[in-house]
């Protein structure tokens, strides 16, 4: 994968926080729908991983507990001052974490929501491992996000692009085969949806169920 860093990470979406919502909330409008009324098939305590600014906590039900966790400080302070603003009881913590090393107990969550994250962490595996040891057997990881063309012209724009949208904070190169590379290697996990997310369908909301018998990491 490219050369990205936490810090990196961090700084860029801290750069990103004033304007966040104005420029990709309509683009992720839709994922967003579809990843709450994922996890509130499930409901209980959700754990938003990547939780930015706050902006779709006001989708969930009432009755579901928020956990919301980001690497950016300035995003989790426009997150706060939403949770303030509309007075949503049920978000329980907001709390600046490192998606790749959650400061959580194993199977804490009943569902882990993760939008458009994975693809903007150094080490979208070790996220990805992180997100199955604290969800709770029986439990799901929902997640929204890109995905790179395997060939052709598309392709090679967003290979091009990688020194730029890396520095931006996300990837543009981002296989799929990444997601099923890394459940191909659990025995904990399965993948049990994939589907095409607007615009373009250049995004995919993947959602995994952990084993109801799982004990720990495969």
């Amino acid at each position: 994968m490219s050369h990205m860093s936490t810090d990196g990470v961090a700084q860029a979406y801290g750069r990103w926080a004033p304007v966040y919502d104005l420029v990709f909330g309509p683009v992720f409008r839709q994922g967003r729908s579809a990843a709450i009324h994922a996890a509130e098939q499930i409901g209980g305590h959700i754990l938003e991983v990547g939780v930015g600014t706050g902006i779709s906590l006001p989708g969930y039900k009432t009755s579901s507990r928020l956990t919301g966790v980001d690497i950016s400080e300035p995003m989790l302070d426009k997150a706060r001052a939403r949770v303030r603003r509309l007075a949503l009881a049920n978000v329980e913590a907001i709390t600046v974490m490192d998606a790749e090393a959650l400061d959580f107990p194993d199977a804490a969550f009943d569902v882990v929501v993760a939008q458009y994250v994975v693809s903007a962490v150094p080490h979208p595996a070790r996220a990805l491992d992180e997100f199955a040891r604290v969800v709770k057997p029986g439990g799901e990881i929902i997640i929204t996000t890109r995905v790179g063309a395997e060939r052709g012209l598309r392709s090679a724009i967003e290979k091009g692009l990688m020194p730029v949208t890396s520095r931006l904070g996300f990837r543009t190169d981002f296989p799929f085969a990444l997601y099923t590379d890394w459940a191909a290697l659990r025995s904990d996990v399965t993948m049990i949806e994939r589907r095409a997310l607007p615009p373009l369908g250049h995004f995919s909301l993947v959602r995994f169920a952990k084993h109801p018998s799982a004990r720990g990491n495969a």
